[in-house]
């Protein structure tokens, strides 16, 4: 499940509440897996000017804070306050330079 989760937000939705939201889902998680585990296995990133958040999910710590915002911010924003995107990583290319 390697790639991030990237949520957008209207313009009219303030940072500061995307940035409360996130911040509990993070709590949350730090509740549940530990502070150290959350520290080492959780990668996001919140762009305050653009209203955009991306949530690695490639670990079980990122799955439980991506679904906890999603939670959160549904609740908080409505379903059409923001939209959700799945990016998923892209698999090097091969060029032919293999050898067997």
């Amino acid at each position: 499940m390697d790639g991030v989760y990237r949520f957008s937000f209207k313009d009219d939705i303030l940072a500061r509440e995307i940035e409360d939201s996130l911040f509990w889902a993070v709590f949350n998680a730090e509740s549940v897996f530990g502070k150290a585990k959350v520290r080492l296995d959780a990668s996001f990133y919140f762009d305050r000017r653009k209203k955009v958040c991306v949530i690695d999910k490639a670990t079980e710590v990122g799955q439980h804070i991506a679904q906890l915002f999603t939670s959160l911010a549904t609740r908080k924003f409505g379903e059409e306050g923001f939209k959700v995107e799945r990016v998923e990583e892209k698999e090097p290319e091969d060029h032919g330079n293999s050898k067997s």
